[in-house]
């Protein structure tokens, strides 16, 4: 049964202020063994609260977690004023073999109002025993209805076309190189820190019918524990801008081909570092 986990781990931020990657790890490894973890705001370059350096917490979290194929993402890459990179994104860590990885740039209309950074998407399809899996982490505005809603149309546009594309690629076709027809999987989960809450106009677009027939998203919580409030997974242990804290801002999204193996769902309640909760999905 594959174990997937979403976490924004908040660049491994410490209840103290400071970032601990072995923390990290040993929170997850606590948690629940995994075969596929996707991790938000991992950081390089950057200050943690107390003013220590992050270090590269892309390549120390690879060094942390052998035996896993992994991929990454920046949604930010800027100069710092040392004249260093500074970068903020997605990793995923994965048993199974990834067959490709895309990076999506997810849209970032203007929007004066309200303070806002780009936003990506991070896709890998991975090779399970139970045939191909497409796995995308996913962090979505927190400040900006507008773009976190052009961000949601973008995410459907991208399970559409995966959908469209799983069923007219052939893999080991006369192309070769670069046009190589490569394996894009119709089942899709969808992990990550989305900013929405569940009675909220975008999570409800999200699950909105496709109008061409192309099977919907699920929320992988309700089919796990149908009419049970979503576990709340922000705000449980720290000050949140939120009034309504705690809260769940953090989903599983599943495509309706793997709604029947959707299995056992729970969040990590016990962690005090990142605002956020890690949440784990099985699936059968």
């Amino acid at each position: 049964m594959p174990k997937l986990i979403t976490w924004n781990m908040q660049a491994a931020r410490t209840p103290q202020g400071g970032a601990d990657l072995d923390r990290v790890v040993s929170t997850l490894t606590r948690f629940s063994h995994f075969d596929v973890l996707c991790l938000q705001e991992v950081a390089c370059g950057y200050e943690s609260r107390d003013g220590t350096s992050l270090g590269d917490q892309f390549a120390g979290l690879a060094l942390r977690l052998p035996g896993y194929n992994l991929a990454c993402c920046t949604a930010l890459d800027t100069l710092a004023p040392d004249g260093s990179r500074r970068r903020l994104g997605t990793m995923i860590f994965s048993r199974y073999r990834i067959l490709q990885v895309l990076r999506h740039s997810l849209p970032w209309p203007a929007d004066p109002e309200v303070m806002s950074m780009p936003r990506s998407a991070l896709e890998v399809t991975l090779q399970t025993p139970a045939g191909l899996l497409r796995v995308l982490s996913v962090h979505l505005e927190y400040f900006s209805l507008l773009q976190r809603m052009a961000q949601v149309e973008r995410l459907r546009e991208l399970h559409r076309e995966a959908v469209l594309q799983a069923r007219v690629l052939r893999p080991g076709g006369p192309e070769h190189g670069a046009f190589e027809a490569l394996p894009r999987a119709a089942s899709a989960v969808l992990l990550g820190d989305f900013n929405m809450l569940p009675d909220s106009p975008e999570y409800a677009r999200l699950l909105a019918p496709f109008p061409d027939g192309t099977p919907p998203l699920r929320d992988a919580w309700r089919l796990s524990q149908p009419g049970r409030r979503h576990a709340p997974t922000v705000g449980l242990h720290d000050d949140h801008p939120d009034a309504n804290a705690p809260f769940a801002f953090d989903f599983a999204f599943v495509s309706a081909a793997l709604a029947e193996r959707v299995g056992r769902m729970r969040v990590d309640a016990a962690e005090t570092g990142s605002d956020h909760q890690a949440l784990l999905l099985e699936l059968g």
